[in-house]
């Protein structure tokens, strides 16, 4: 015999038993309605084996076959108009599974359940039951799986599941509970799947699980869910799967989650978490794969969002229209991560920073996102990415105007510039937000840049929220108190504590590094405020302060809904009355200049300059309103004449150099009163020694009768050579080195050595 035969001979029993068992079939009489014969079953294990099985599914039965065979393992009932089971099922004492889903059952007792402790499988789902007893189920001993999801069950009773020692997965969901109850499983210890959700449940209590020590997954989906009681998961100490699908979740119950310390799975796709903050992911050291999907409200992932999770291997945060914003310091200490899914999301940039940390990173997805590609997204362009790009094809940028379109790769490294300009994304903002009075709203701003971009916000009232280490900026809270009404976070988050009708208005985010600033606004709208002061804060007043010949200063007042507002600024010389004067500093005819300026946030004033001389000029300011609505007002102004070059200097300047010209005068004369009296002492002198010896001196004597007087101008006076110097100095010479007296004391030295 070969070592094959022992096979043989085992396969050819299983063949004989099958055969035996058609042939038992065959036997009995099959009901006309229903399909009777042996076929694979999963035991809840997973185990397969044969099963006889007799299917009555979709057979429009109106009350149990008759007939059935006595060794039935299968009994399948689905989709009928079944009401109620009467003795037709005592018979059948090997059943190990019945569904009786889609009919019209009204309770558990309906189903005539009694004596069959051998039933491991039970399907109620889409019945008409709209409650569970106290010991219901009692009869059912070796019960290891129950449906009764998709009823209108609105109460259990604590008693209800008493008996059902072994069950292992409870099915709940779809039903109409309003609570959950603790003491509905102490009778199931070896639970080990739970799914409730789809329930109107208010809200979870500390310890609801408390008894289900063994539990592997907790299904919590769908239940309007708006935040876990820190103490909600206690007790499931081995739970390994997690999910809150689709519920009202605003952050990430992180405290909950510390609770569970096994979690290998986390399922939050599809809750209105705004942002995932700083340790909301923290020291879960078992964490193997995280989904963060289909998030509407999502805008931002933080620094240290997610941080010291050993075994993370898998992070999903795709489909998120709103997220925009993912932290360079977002990912830490994630050894593990092999695959980061960042797909079909806002993101106009992620920083590589955001991935060196990532050692064991093998793949990322990027694609389906509105990249900008300029300085910070260089990287993804580049020969060695660090990890393989996830459909790279789709990666594709989206600004600037001269790369839309193209893919990321395509663009070469010298074609992105140096630093990038602050950018706000879009979807960042609402256009309006509506709170209560007396509520919390939170109000979050990010942006991206390089360097990177210090935020802060303008308050309707005009007030700037900076943080504390803002260079340039008056503080944590801002001027006016306003540290007690608001508070910013390190990202950019602007929280208004306690909203009040007066806070109620435009609110504007600033973001700003060296190389220039974004701004993007939002309409708070506070529930109850009174229509009068929802519209009286929309003033807009402009004012011409001062006017000189080549410039003017403008001035606005702002009121309460329009202070957080950038404004837009323009103005332009209006037609001329008449001909321009021939005059270099004339406007040329027929010329019509205008100019237009974009004021940042919290400016109110400005300086029109450059204008044209004795030209009348309207100029017109624009700013965004509370309701969105647009604010105009003009003002009409004119330049003042030419002033005369020689009429520009002030008083003092005149009269210190009336007082040079004087004392220049002054010693001019002493001089010229010295060289004539010395002039005269030496001719007299001449005269007297050409008596004496005139014939010794003939060339002398006819010199001296011609003579040759030096002519005034010729002469050079130490007092013009150090204080007046030549012509091109003066030329160079500022005002305010015209208004300097002139030092006397040098011109007193001067005479005395004369």
């Amino acid at each position: 015999m070969t070592a094959s035969a022992p096979n043989a001979v085992s396969r050819a029993h299983v063949v004989l038993a099958l055969a035996a068992a058609a042939a038992a079939l065959r036997a009995e009489e099959c009901p006309r309605a229903c399909a009777c014969e042996p076929r694979p079953w999963f035991t809840p294990r997973s185990a397969c084996r044969e099963a006889l099985t007799v299917d009555c599914n979709d057979a429009r039965l109106l009350r149990a076959p008759r007939g059935l065979p006595a060794a039935t393992q299968v009994l399948l009932l689905q989709s009928n108009g079944l009401a109620s089971l009467g003795a037709e099922l005592r018979p059948l004492l090997d059943l190990s599974e019945l569904d009786l889903s889609q009919n019209e059952l009204g309770s558990v007792r309906d189903a005539g359940l009694a004596n069959h402790s051998r039933l491991v499988s039970l399907h109620l789902e889409e019945n008409a039951l709209t409650e569970l007893a106290d010991g219901c189920l009692r009869e059912l001993a070796g019960l290891q799986e129950l449906y009764v999801n998709h009823n209108r069950i609105g109460g259990i009773a604590p008693g209800a599941f008493a008996g059902l020692a072994n069950l292992m997965r409870l099915h709940l969901n779809a039903n109409e509970l309003r609570f959950v109850d603790s003491r509905w499983f102490e009778a199931t210890p070896n639970l080990e799947i739970l799914m409730i959700g789809e329930n109107p449940v208010a809200g979870l209590s500390d310890m609801n699980f408390m008894p289900l020590s063994r539990l592997l997954s907790l299904v919590l989906a769908g239940m309007g869910l708006q935040s876990i009681p820190e103490n909600a998961l206690m007790g499931l100490d081995n739970l390994e799967s997690l999910s809150f699908y689709n519920n009202s979740l605003a952050w990430v119950p992180s405290r909950a989650l510390q609770k569970v310390p096994n979690l290998k799975f986390l399922d939050l796709n599809k809750n209105p978490i705004q942002v995932i903050r700083a340790g909301d992911f923290k020291d879960m050291s078992h964490i193997k794969e995280l989904c963060i999907n289909s998030m509407l409200e999502l805008v931002s992932i933080d620094g240290g969002a997610f941080e010291n999770l050993p075994e993370l291997a898998r992070l999903e945060v795709t489909n998120n229209p709103r997220l925009s914003f993912v932290h360079p310091e977002a990912f830490g200490a994630l050894p593990a991560l092999e695959t980061l899914m960042l797909n079909d999301n806002g993101l106009s940039a992620l920083h590589r920073r955001a991935l060196e940390r990532l050692r064991g990173l093998r793949e990322v997805g990027l694609h389906g996102n509105p990249l900008r590609c300029d300085c910070i997204t260089r990287w993804m362009s580049g020969e060695r990415p660090p990890a393989r790009f996830v459909e790279p094809w789709g990666m594709r940028c989206a600004s600037p105007a001269e790369h839309a379109g193209r893919r990321v790769r395509d663009v070469g490294p010298t074609e992105f510039a140096d630093s990038c300009l602050p950018a706000i994304p879009g979807g960042v903002l609402p256009a309006d937000v509506l709170v209560g009075a007396g509520s919390a709203v939170a109000l979050h701003c990010r942006a991206l840049a390089e360097p990177e971009a210090s935020v802060y916000w303008v308050t309707p009232g005009g007030e700037r929220v900076a943080r504390e280490d803002d260079e340039d900026g008056g503080g944590g809270g801002g001027s006016g108190g306003a540290w007690r009404r608001y508070r910013l976070s390190d990202e950019g988050t602007l929280e208004i504590l306690d909203a009040r009708f007066e806070e109620a208005g435009l609110y504007t985010c600033v973001a700003r590094n060296s190389e220039g600033l974004d701004t993007k606004a939002v309409v708070v709208k506070v529930d109850g405020s009174r229509p009068a002061q929802a519209s009286g804060g929309g003033d807009l007043t402009l004012d011409v302060t001062a006017v000189g010949s080549r410039s003017a200063r403008l001035t606005w007042r702002a009121g309460h809904g329009v202070a957080g507002s950038s404004c837009d600024l323009r103005w332009w010389s209006a037609p001329p009355p008449s001909p321009p004067r021939p005059s270099s500093s004339a406007r040329p005819a027929g010329a019509r200049v205008s100019f237009s300026a974009r004021v940042p946030v919290g400016v109110r004033e400005y300086n029109l300059t450059q204008l044209w001389p004795a030209t009348a000029y309207e100029a017109c300011l624009s700013a965004l309103g509370a309701h969105r609505q647009t604010l105009r007002r003009c003002v009409n102004l004119t330049t003042a004449p030419a002033e005369d070059p020689a009429a520009k200097a002030p008083a003092p300047v005149e009269r210190h150099r009336a007082l040079a010209l004087a004392v220049g005068g002054a010693l001019a004369s002493m001089c010229l009163l010295g060289l004539l009296t010395c002039g005269a002492l030496k001719a007299r002198k001449t005269h007297a020694e050409r008596r004496m010896d005139v014939k010794a001196w003939p060339s002398v004597h006819r010199r001296l009768r011609e003579p040759r007087p030096t002519p005034l101008w010729d002469t050079r006076l130490p007092l013009m050579d150090a204080e007046c110097g030549d012509g091109e100095s003066e030329r160079r010479r500022s005002p305010e080195d015209a208004a300097v007296s002139v030092d006397t004391s040098r011109s007193h030295s001067w005479l005395q050595r004369s």
